[in-house]
């Protein structure tokens, strides 16, 4: 609701400021539609930045939960301390960890609660196997969290190490997706350009170039997305 709202309040302030500099209702309602596309584009990219600080903080997760089982803890001392001392942005999850336990005193089922709410991969594997471990010892847990931490943070190096690499590209197309429209804007400080554009056949050309432009950022951000590694571990029941 709210990214809907700041769509909205940003479109219509740029509408009127175009339409004020050009006097052209159908240019001023075309770069409306452009800006409520590409501020609706910039704040989804803000939570997908947000997801990617999540995956981000996993093998600090795990390098917390050795050092407190080598310190005598156990695992659901461990695994409490990171409401309060894991990675800030997983804070909230494991208080809501810490409630569950607490009421209900199933460990089994408050890290089953944790996977669902974080639905990913990476936490799958930790999450297995600590339950992994909790039906049939623990002898191996620092062995099986140790590699795990080393896995999760090779992968993350390479899919940064990816981004980086590709990041100039997109950041190309976008220049190449914005340059007509800027040019637009300055060619319609002419009168004879705000008329052209106001015509049946300008708004068309309009809307093609509206069409055009959200079809080519579609289909580039379809190109260099990574894929995502599925989930497995998803009602695993241990006991079967």
């Amino acid at each position: 609701m709210r990214i809907k709202i700041q769509t909205i309040s940003f479109a219509c302030v740029a509408t009127a400021l175009v339409f004020v500099s050009t006097g052209s209702l159908t240019i001023s309602l075309a770069f409306g539609a452009l800006t409520a596309g590409a501020t609706f584009v910039t704040l989804n990219s803000r939570a997908s930045h947000n997801q990617a600080e999540l995956i981000a903080a996993w093998p600090e997760v795990i390098d917390h939960l050795m050092s407190g089982i080598q310190s005598g803890l156990s695992l659901s001392e461990s695994l409490v301390g990171l409401a309060t001392r894991g990675p800030e942005i997983l804070r909230p999850a494991f208080v809501e960890f810490r409630n569950s336990l607490f009421q209900n005193g199933d460990l089994e089922q408050a890290i089953e609660e944790l996977k669902d709410l974080f639905h990913h991969h990476g936490s799958d594997q930790i999450f297995e196997a600590l339950l992994i471990s909790k039906a049939l010892g623990g002898s191996e847990l620092l062995s099986i969290l140790r590699t795990l931490g080393d896995f999760l943070r090779q992968d993350l190096a390479l899919r940064r190490e990816i981004e980086v690499k590709h990041g100039w590209i997109k950041n190309s197309a976008h220049m190449s997706a914005v340059a007509p429209w800027i040019l637009l804007l300055l060619l319609s400080s002419q009168p004879s350009t705000a008329l052209a554009f106001s015509t049946p056949t300008g708004g068309f050309i309009l809307i093609a170039g509206l069409v055009m432009t959200a079809l080519a950022y579609l289909w580039m951000n379809r190109l260099g997305r990574l894929p995502q590694t599925p989930r497995v571990f998803i009602n695993l029941d241990l006991n079967k």
